[in-house]
């Protein structure tokens, strides 16, 4: 199972305290052995301030080893930490008074009119903010997620877009919402980080490149959890060219989570077709049974590969630490992908043949299918005599027809405008353009 896991091709994407959860899974699913995981947990959480859970961890590894530099260690964070909040201790008070969050929440004024409002009522500096911030950060670094997430977004209300630190900013309160999750405003985090990156014009096409591979990988948390999140994976992933780029330069390993949410989403099916397409382009970069059990259904009508890669699907997602809870969904979707295909080439089709194809008995099967029928997703009859079941046309709606190719020209239209844009920046920052060549 070790093959078709990507923590690997993820952490170096992640922050440090976003890559122990999955150290966590993946000790219990014990991929991998015990010892090598609680060295790898070690290794993480000797670059943080978690020293609590340093200890338990080197304890466990280490039976009777003498933790003494430990402690002290221990003890300097601590000294520091109330070194730090002393000196914080005005904005403290402002966030621990109820009627002042109260005001602040209510204010539309943008950081400039609330830093006014506080320096008026109550004699705040904004110099101060980066001595907050640095408070911010370091309970954050100490596994306090709750307390770094509130001190977090009192900095990006008061902090202008151009303060040096506002981008990190951005991305610790992304990371503390996630870890205490917060998916509503994780959302919402993800979001302004995303429009900062793609209008942030100073950073280099690289740097761009690079805040939006670790995006990609820090959403998928966001993803699997928020309600929208299977929609919304597919429209970021498959339908920004940025991102898209993105993902088939730096990530392609990526296009198994893309492929997931697809598979997941019975109302997005529109996407397969591209999705399809993205993954035959990348196949020689990466692949994996899920990405497989697409190219099997769609490119090469295989159904009995499909079938056999649909068997290694339920082996990957159960091993995953973002689809595990999706499981029986997939399976159930994509059993369902593969009868819908199976039915356009055939009309009159064996029950038993058909459980063949689905890893189902045929019973199973038959039960299967008159649920589909009486849910009304599916327009045919059961003859119980001869084991068969006959399929009706189904035509594809001219609604459904519109909003494909709605789909497809709203992709186009994206994809030549970050074309233009790019050769428009291109020419602006080009030294030569316009000058004249004949002198």
């Amino acid at each position: 199972m070790e093959k078709f896991d990507l923590t690997p091709l993820l952490v170096p994407y992640l922050d440090r305290h976003l890559v122990l959860p999955l150290m966590e899974f993946l000790a219990a699913k014990e991929i991998y052995n015990k010892n090598d995981i609680l060295q790898a947990k070690m290794d993480i959480l000797s670059k943080t301030y978690m020293l609590d859970y340093f200890i338990d961890i080197i304890t466990a590894l280490y039976p009777g080893k003498n933790l003494d530099e430990v402690y002290e260690r221990r003890a300097e964070i601590l000294d520091q930490l109330i070194t730090l909040k002393e000196a914080n201790k005005d904005i403290l008070e402002l966030l621990t008074n109820d009627q002042v969050m109260a005001n602040i929440s209510g204010m539309r004024e943008g950081p400039k009119g609330l830093v006014a409002y506080l320096t008026k009522e109550y004699d705040f500096k904004i110099e101060s903010i980066d001595r907050f911030y640095t408070l911010s950060k370091f309970m954050y670094e100490c596994g306090n997620y709750t307390f770094a997430t509130s001190h977090l977004y009192f900095c990006l209300l008061v902090m202008p877009p151009t303060d040096k630190n506002y981008l990190n900013v951005l991305w610790g309160k992304l990371a503390s919402e996630i870890l205490t999750q917060g998916w509503e405003s994780a959302l919402d985090d993800l979001n302004k980080l995303k429009e900062y990156i793609d209008a942030n014009t100073n950073s280099s096409s690289l740097q761009s490149l690079q805040h939006r591979t670790w995006l990609i990988h820090w959403s998928l948390f966001i993803f699997f959890n928020h309600g929208k999140g299977r929609d919304l994976i597919i429209d970021m992933f498959l339908y920004k060219p940025n991102y898209l780029n993105a993902i088939q330069t730096m990530c392609p390993h990526i296009l198994r989570y893309l492929a997931a949410a697809v598979i997941l989403n019975k109302q997005r099916r529109s996407a397969l077709r591209d999705v399809v397409k993205v993954i035959q382009q990348e196949s020689y970069t990466y692949r994996d049974p899920i990405t497989e059990f697409l190219e099997h259904l769609y490119v090469n009508f295989d159904f009995e590969g499909a079938r056999q890669k649909l068997h290694e699907c339920q082996v990957v997602v159960f091993n995953d630490f973002f689809l595990v809870a999706c499981l029986e969904d997939f399976v159930e979707n994509a059993r369902l992908m593969i009868f819908e295909t199976f039915c356009r080439i055939h009309q009159c089709i064996s029950i038993g043949m058909l459980a063949e194809k689905l890893n189902m008995n045929p019973d199973e099967a038959e039960c299967w299918i008159v649920n589909l029928i009486r849910n009304a997703r599916l327009d045919a009859k059961i003859d119980s005599k001869l084991a068969h079941f006959v399929m009706r046309t189904q035509p594809m709606s001219p609604y459904q027809q519109l909003l494909e190719k709605v789909d497809s020209l709203s992709v186009k239209s994206e994809a030549l405008q970050a074309l233009i844009e790019r050769k428009v920046k291109a020419r602006t920052q080009d030294p030569r353009w316009g000058q004249d060549y004949n002198n």
